[in-house]
């Protein structure tokens, strides 16, 4: 990581040894792809969007505390306990921030990316999330949207995208440790392909059977600016967080540009192209728009293929 290209910019390009290692697993954690210059507009535009929330929710009387003298954390937790609403509208398709935009298009997270995809022809896909898991405390240690079961990634996705190379890129915003419920993966069985999955609480799952005996979890804790790279088929899941503050994370997915995103009624958009430059979307408003009108038009779509 931070190696200089020909220009004598840095650059984010992962190392052989690092991309083998994504090869061989269908994972790899990879501290500091980006920076603190890279995240503090982004970590701004969420603190400015936790204030406001938690000053309409005072205005309602849902809470009495705002916890202004917490830190990033802290202060949404102390939040979450007082009203769960605080994060509602929190996620990436409704947040929609111009920061959270143009995070989506950061270099040397592309460069990252290119590095696993092996080409410039970058796509954004629809299927991204910003969560805020909030301690075990008050949101309890069951299947959730901030504990997910065991599952693949391609399985939330329809099945036009079965050969689509996606890839998961799931960022630290704070650091994620086994204690506020860091992702836990199964390395190597994204060989045997798309495994079974079963409607449930938190989404679809597999039966831990399904992985066989000699499939052992891995915790992977990474410092905040830190990724965990994941292929569309390795198992994954995430523990309550048993600490006292909010595990912030942004989970992304990437694929070469023309491959079916499995979620034809979200809006996807060209993040990098060096055939086609004039391609890559820049434009907030038209994002944020495309998604407004994309989750009117897709209300009862279904979403996942279990």
């Amino acid at each position: 990581m931070g190696l200089e290209n020909t220009e004598g910019e840095a650059t984010m390009t992962l190392t052989d040894q690092q991309v083998a290692q994504f090869r061989n697993e269908g994972v790899l954690v990879a501290e500091g792809v980006a920076t603190e210059g890279d995240l503090a507009p982004l970590t701004a535009e969420l603190e400015a969007w936790v204030d406001e929330k938690a000053r309409a929710l005072h205005a309602e009387g849902a809470i009495t505390d705002l916890a202004e003298g917490a830190d990033f954390g802290d202060r949404i937790a102390k939040l979450y306990a007082q009203s769960p609403r605080i994060t509602e509208g929190l996620d990436v398709m409704f947040s929609r921030g111009p920061a959270l935009f143009a995070f989506l298009r950061n270099g040397n997270v592309l460069d990252a990316v290119q590095s696993l995809l092996e080409t410039p022809e970058i796509t954004c896909s629809p299927i991204q999330h910003l969560r805020a898991k909030a301690p075990a405390s008050a949101t309890g240690e069951g299947a959730s949207f901030f504990n997910v079961p065991w599952h693949q990634d391609q399985a939330v996705t329809w099945e036009e995208a079965n050969d689509s190379n996606i890839i998961t890129c799931w960022l630290a915003l704070v650091d994620a440790t086994v204690e506020n419920g860091c992702m836990e993966v199964i390395p190597g069985v994204f060989k045997n392909g798309l495994l079974e999955h079963k409607p449930g609480e938190g989404g679809p799952s597999i039966p831990t059977a399904a992985f066989g005996p000699d499939a052992l979890p891995r915790a992977v804790p990474v410092k905040r600016g830190g990724f965990v790279f994941m292929h569309r088929c390795t198992p994954h899941r995430s523990t309550p967080n048993f600490t006292h503050s909010a595990r912030w994370s942004l989970d992304l997915r990437y694929q070469p540009t023309g491959q079916p995103t499995g979620r034809p009624f979200h809006p996807e958009f060209v993040a990098r192209s060096e055939a086609h430059p004039e391609t890559v979307l820049t434009d907030h408003g038209v994002w944020s728009r495309r998604w407004v009108e994309a989750l009117e038009a897709s209300k009862g779509a279904k979403v996942h293929r279990v």
